[in-house]
């Protein structure tokens, strides 16, 4: 029961469409996750920089030359016969608004707008930081002995300033704040080169990244730490959560004003609010030393390592996991209720989630049996059933009421009618029908022609009664008291254990056994299996979709499949 709930939930998560950006409410590891590497054959080399063009289309700058990237594939960008970059080496890329993607490599820079490559031969040297202003400004830097040039480049021309050494032999960094101030980290310190006249700040370390603080300040990542930059006085930024070993490199902040920073050793981190929280290799991240953030126009953050690249995207409904509350990393049964939470069972205790925080109801304190959760069940009424080992108990105003006619045991499955009627699959003492919570009748599995008992239960509408499929496989339908109708592996059903069942509006039955997955219509039986299109034998359940889509999830496949079976 376990393993199963446990990835229904998380094909759960998966089916839900993406969001536009990233909720900042929610943990870094409740995002959905991706990593490309380059142990893992996507790129060829280290990625040194990522920009995104009006197209759509990703472009990733690596040691070896020029990607575009599609979200699947990577594929080496070549330059129109008989033309090239000045060197293979890119540093970094920048997408203008105007749609040119510029490249700053090891010996210079070029651009690529509409199939055309330009190459601007009079800024010879290593292209480090690109910048547009708000005013269509492009800024270069281009570092060299003996001195670093910044330059800008206009439809009338290009104009450098640093040839009397200013900036020593690097500009490291650009930014242009929310006012329009432009500053410049250089290997001398920090410069504010707009609005005139130019003014300079001399820092203890080499300024690697610049970005706006929540109070208009500006914020500074160097070697040694973060500063903050307030009416032309530095100070120490302090960093909530964050030890005193921190090696930040890189920062971005999002449209959401969430800030990034990524590390040299430390992995990503993620500021908001006063609280930071932390992803590193252990979670998945590709590595822990960052070199580049990025957010894509739907709102993706991008995270450039010195071993591949990877995506954060957002869920509607977000991952949860003991890091968010969870009293425990083994799932059990989950149940979305009326009220828009979602129930989530464990071996030490009932989660839970109403979208933002999970509580948690175990046996002390609130009238649960037990703290193990067997099956959960949503009624007519909108009350939520949990069979425990140790009983049965509806929730209601806050706590759990107790079913004292249900022993304790184990309680396969549960299932109810919109007439107040409830049936309990106990593997041991039989089906026990309830009526608003009162025993009716309690049926041994063996009047029902069973020595085994029921696995998956579900009420019929249409007919009335009761569908129930069996442990050792088969189905039947129950109604009035006596089985009227009953299918096997002899009849064409799939053999095996029956997990689950579901009814079409048409009335047909599907059933998904361990034998494959069986439609069951007007008494002709059709089953699927890995010989006909199917991923494997197992099928846990089945799901239909607002479209009347059915979706087929699978015990050994462990995903998710969509075979275009639409009602009618």
């Amino acid at each position: 029961m376990e393993r199963r709930a446990a990835i229904a939930f998380g094909i759960l998560l998966a089916y839900c469409p993406y969001a536009s950006a990233l909720d900042p409410s929610l943990d870094i590891n409740q995002y959905a996750h991706s990593a490309w590497t380059i142990r893992d054959g996507f790129f060829k080399g280290a990625i040194s920089s990522i920009a995104q063009t009006p197209d759509g289309y990703l472009w990733l700058g690596t040691e070896f030359g020029l990607l575009r990237f599609d979200g699947v594939r990577a594929v080496p960008w070549q330059p129109p016969a008989g033309e090239h970059l000045p060197s293979s080496f890119i540093r970094r890329l920048l997408a203008a608004r105007d749609g040119r993607l510029w490249i700053g490599t090891e010996e210079g820079l070029a651009s690529w707008k509409d199939g055309k490559l330009t190459r601007y031969r009079e800024l010879a040297g290593q292209v480090r930081p690109l910048l547009e202003d708000r005013e269509g400004t492009v800024w270069v830097a281009v570092n060299g002995v003996p001195a670093a040039r910044l330059c800008s480049m206009q439809s009338g021309g290009t104009h450098c300033y640093g040839e009397d050494g200013s900036f020593g032999r690097q500009v490291t960094s650009l930014y242009e704040d929310s006012r329009g101030n432009l500053w410049a980290g250089a290997f001398t310190g920090l410069f504010r080169l707009k609005p005139a006249p130019p003014k300079f700040y001399p820092m203890p370390d080499l300024v690697d990244a610049l970005i706006e603080g929540e109070d208009g300040g500006l914020l500074i990542t160097m070697h040694s730490g973060i500063k903050h930059l307030v009416q032309g006085k530095s100070e120490v930024f302090p960093f909530p959560g964050a030890g005193r070993d921190l090696a930040p490199y890189c920062m971005l902040r999002d449209r959401e004003g969430t800030l990034w920073i990524g590390t040299v050793g430390q992995g990503l981190l993620r500021v908001l609010q006063g609280r930071t929280d932390q992803f590193t290799q252990f979670d998945g991240l590709s590595s822990n030393n960052i070199l580049a953030l990025s957010e894509d126009r739907e709102g993706n953050i991008w995270v450039v390592t010195t071993n591949g690249l990877d995506r954060f995207r957002d869920f509607p409904f977000p991952a949860i996991s003991v890091k968010q509350g969870l009293s425990n990393a083994v799932l059990g049964p989950v149940l979305a209720d009326v009220g828009g939470g979602v129930w989530i069972g464990s071996p030490t205790g009932l989660n839970r989630w109403n979208g933002k925080q999970v509580t948690i109801y175990r046996k002390r304190g609130s009238g649960l049996p037990d703290d193990r959760t067997q099956c959960l069940f949503q009624d007519h009424r909108g009350r939520t059933w949990v069979a425990t080992p140790h009983g049965v108990a509806y929730f209601e105003k806050g706590r759990f009421i107790p079913i004292s006619s249900v022993p304790g045991g184990q309680i396969r499955a549960i299932a109810g009618d919109s007439a107040g009627n409830l049936w309990i699959s106990h593997q041991d003492q039989g089906l026990f029908h309830l009526r608003e919570g009162r025993l009716v009748e309690q049926i041994p599995w063996a009047r029902l022609g069973r020595k085994d008992f029921a696995y998956a239960l579900l009420a019929d509408p249409v007919q009335g009664g009761l569908w129930l499929g069996y442990f050792k496989g088969g189905v039947a339908h129950f109604k009035d008291g006596q089985v009227r109708t009953s299918y096997a592996g002899l009849d064409g059903l799939g053999e095996g254990r029956v997990n689950g069942l579901r009814l079409e509006r048409g009335n047909t039955l599907w059933a998904a056994t361990d034998g494959g997955l069986s439609l069951v219509h007007n008494g002709r039986i059709a089953t699927l299996t890995s010989k006909n299109g199917l991923p494997c034998d197992a099928a846990i359940g089945v799901l239909e979709d607002d479209d009347h889509s059915f979706w087929l999830y699978m015990t050994a496949w462990s995903a998710l499949s969509s075979p275009s079976w639409k009602r009618g």
